[in-house]
């Protein structure tokens, strides 16, 4: 599924099979999660620097050739394939750890080829080792939205009770990740969405309600997740002093002008982008010791756009996922 503009919509075409080059693999796509970033991209909300693209970047792949070079993966293995697609090394951010802000970074799925089709190549040293226990279409999601996720997640620090406003793909995942942690999770919908909300309950929230209602008890921290700049001075009304409202996403509507005084008391804002590979392997030991279930709803491949419109009017729970055939 091919985007030529953007915006625009995906166009199902035949395309010539790739071939890995050193370092790379080869793999064909068992399943890949569609993305709020996928549709922001064909809505042209973040600009498309290579056209046409394949988006996708929540990928589960089998391994089936490895370029020169290639070590940690043979044909045959179950491979994960996420956001971050490649750095250059050497610039200031990649080292000093910070790889997710490298100057010449590049993403699957909008600098690289992504997947939505059939076969793709990856740069080795980016993927994930993923477990064969668990069915491609289950581990899609836990690629960008369990990722970013637990980034955001983890740039609450040691706050008790924390707010999700938007309760999608990450959201259902890092409850289940928070709550065994002794956590306290609220949860913030679209207001009058009380099948969300029935939801986020059921994942292990203690309370869930509109997001344009206040928190029943104070937050030590809120992670917005939904892509919707009116939440950031709501967050903060919420979080007690030396609170953090943390931004997860790579795009957002414009953030109103608000009062210093919800700012003020060593109150912050702390925007999330992209992730590390750190992230990924801190993530996936987690996933040893907790288990996570992902409520996903599949479409085929060809199905991408009604996917994108689903996710967009919020017709499903949790994440979708295409399948090629």
């Amino acid at each position: 599924m091919v985007l030529e503009t953007s915006p625009g919509t995906l166009h199902l075409q035949e395309v010539p099979p790739p071939r890995p080059d050193a370092g790379q693999i080869l793999f064909k796509v068992l399943a890949c999660g569609v993305c709020r970033t996928d549709l922001h991209l064909i809505d042209g909300e973040i600009p498309a620097p290579k056209l046409p693209v394949i988006p996708g970047h929540q990928i589960v792949g089998e391994v089936l050739e490895c370029g020169q070079s290639v070590k940690g993966f043979s044909p045959g293995d179950r491979v994960g394939i996420p956001w971050l697609g490649h750095t250059c090394g050497h610039c200031s951010y990649c080292k000093s750890g910070r790889e997710n802000l490298c100057d010449e970074i590049a993403f699957t799925g909008v600098h690289l080829p992504g997947g939505y089709c059939e076969y793709s190549v990856a740069d080795a040293d980016y993927c994930f080792a993923l477990p064969v226990q668990e069915s491609p279409e289950a581990l899609a999601p836990l690629l960008c939205a369990g990722l970013i996720g637990y980034r955001s997640y983890r740039m609450t620090g040691p706050a008790h009770r924390i707010g999700f406003y938007g309760f999608g793909a990450a959201a259902h995942i890092l409850t289940q990740v928070a709550v065994p942690q002794g956590r306290e999770i609220y949860a913030f919908t679209r207001p009058g969405d009380l099948a969300t909300q029935k939801f986020a309950t059921q994942c292990g929230a203690v309370w869930a309600g509109d997001s344009n209602h206040s928190s029943p008890q104070a937050l030590d921290a809120a992670i917005i997740f939904a892509p919707v700049g009116d939440l950031v001075p709501q967050a903060l009304r919420t979080v007690v002093k030396g609170g953090r409202v943390v931004c997860a996403g790579i795009h957002m509507s414009p953030i109103p002008s608000f009062p210093y005084d919800i700012l003020w008391e060593e109150r912050s804002i702390q925007s999330v982008a992209n992730l590390t590979r750190e992230d990924g392997r801190n993530f996936f030991q987690v996933l040893r010791e907790i288990p996570i279930r992902t409520q996903h709803r599949v479409y085929p491949l060809e199905a991408a756009n009604e996917a994108l419109a689903d996710l967009k009017a919020g017709r499903f729970q949790g994440s979708a996922v295409l399948k090629p055939v």
